[in-house]
């Protein structure tokens, strides 16, 4: 990891006599990527050197979860980036709590935030998880996300990219300052293929003897659930003995039911809706999918891949530094169902295949995607900011 000279010169030096107080941001309550993130990341800091209070710009089961374990929580209710109303809100948080740090995950939190940060003299770090800025979007709409991913790179002491992929891109386009990788870890003691779960097919409405195939994200464009719902129809048109299982809500939830109500098979497709157990629903897969238009650094195919499973993605962004082709998981064609019921079918029918692929994607991710050393190497980083020198 290479960090620029100029990203650990804070100017802002906290007590020593007490825990540096870091400001988490995040742009939604609800769990997703970002938000596991975030948990993870609380929960693994070492509580004797820090203490963490959480702002979220929604309420949801992460505030929820925070909160039972003791963690301060704020929520600011807001849906748009660069929300000035918030502003002054976030200013008057960062005094009420002496804070000594600010942490903003994702482009909306940092748009956010950023203002008050900078208000006050506390130093900004922005944890990059995927830009916002994509080729599926219109000429226009990438322009603006462009121009405010150059702006947020600039107002910040650090900035944190998930893969490597984001880093080159944030050079090549942005030119961004002040950067370091720290890739994503996930709690292995959580994700743990030798543990027993309660889950069973039947509480997932799962045939017998079917093979199961799942997606577990936000419905969204971003995770083109569509494509998956495609490609079911395209495999049960086969016969093959596949059931397929979506977990997770969002914006495109009932276009994604009523495609699956028109292509008649609402039969082989469960819709699990938003699950807080997702250990267990992966242990029931036999096959995960993510067909993904872009990526950061997809923790849910990590957890998978933690899982034992056999994993299809779309080769985007940081997914290219999980899946080696043919060796830790499948490649699909982005937005190509066809392509991705071809490789259903070949995976589900050959069980050496699944078990070889599932094999080495878990040794691969428990080599090197740890929370454990992605708080540690997090926790680095705070120092050189916020300790004096």
């Amino acid at each position: 990891m290479q960090v620029a000279a100029a990203a650990i010169r804070g100017s802002h030096v906290s007590n020593t006599f007490r825990k540096v107080r870091v400001l988490h941001a995040i742009r939604q309550g609800e769990i997703g990527g970002g938000e596991s993130h975030v948990l993870d990341l609380v929960g693994h800091l070492d509580v004797d050197k820090y203490e963490s209070v959480v702002l979220a710009f929604s309420e949801g089961e992460m505030v929820t979860k925070l909160r039972a374990y003791g963690v301060v929580c704020e929520v600011l209710s807001s849906k748009r980036p660069f929300d000035l109303l918030v502003w002054p809100r976030v200013k008057k948080i960062i005094k009420k709590y002496n804070i000594d740090l600010v942490h903003a995950h994702g482009t909306r939190a940092c748009s956010n935030v950023f203002w008050a940060a900078k208000s006050v003299g506390v130093p900004l770090i922005y944890t990059v998880h995927g830009w916002s800025f994509h080729s599926v979007h219109s000429a226009l709409s990438q322009k603006i996300r462009l121009m405010s991913e150059k702006f947020l790179v600039k107002q910040t002491n650090l900035n944190i990219l998930v893969s490597k992929s984001n880093q080159k891109e944030g050079l090549e386009k942005l030119n961004i300052p002040n950067s370091a990788v720290i890739h994503n870890g996930i709690n292995f003691s959580k994700f743990d293929p030798s543990r027993k779960f309660l889950l069973s097919r039947k509480d997932l409405s799962v045939p017998e003897g079917k093979i199961i195939v799942g997606m577990i994200a936000r419905l969204t464009e971003q995770k083109d659930p569509l494509t998956f719902i495609k490609a079911a129809w395209l495999v049960n048109e086969k016969q093959l003995p596949i059931h397929f299982v979506i977990v997770g809500g969002g914006e495109l939830e009932e276009r994604c039911k009523s495609l699956t109500n028109e292509l008649g098979i609402e039969d082989q497709i469960t819709f699990a809706g938003f699950r807080s157990d997702i250990p267990a629903v992966l242990n029931l897969m036999d096959i995960y999918c993510l067909p993904s238009l872009w990526e950061g650094l997809p923790i849910g195919l990590i957890e998978a891949m933690a899982m034992n499973k056999a994993v299809i993605a779309t080769p985007v962004d940081g997914t290219q530094e999980l899946i080696e082709d043919e060796i830790t998981g499948r490649f699909m064609n982005m937005q190509e169902p066809f392509h991705l019921a071809e490789i259903i079918a070949e995976v589900s029918a050959n069980h050496e295949l699944r078990h070889r692929l599932g094999k080495k994607a878990f040794e691969f991710v428990r080599k090197n995607f740890s929370v454990d050393k992605m708080a540690l190497q997090t926790s680095s980083l705070y120092e050189k900011l916020v300790l004096p020198k």
